[in-house]
């Protein structure tokens, strides 16, 4: 059997139509970065994958959507550096 698709089409064409709302036409995609877990008898597994296999860029996407992600969890707008103590 086929792993269903559905959901990554979903995601990415959410993605899609947030990146053109924001941004416009006069944008363009830069370097993108897939993340999937898969799930199954084997328990779950995490897959990534991204157009630029470079170590240097893979690790800064991953490292700057993380930290925009959680700057997100606590209420800070993207891009805003968490305050010294």
């Amino acid at each position: 059997m086929a792993i269903d698709q559905t959901k990554v089409g979903r995601v990415v064409a959410e993605q899609m139509e947030a990146l053109e709302a924001d941004y416009g036409d006069e944008s363009e995609i830069g370097d993108v970065c897939t993340i999937v877990e898969v799930r199954g008898p084997h328990g779950s597994h995490v897959r990534v994958r991204g157009s630029n296999p470079s170590p240097h860029v893979m690790i800064g996407l991953l490292r700057l959507s993380e930290a925009m992600f959680v700057n997100g969890l606590r209420g800070r707008p993207p891009g805003e550096a968490e305050e010294e103590s």
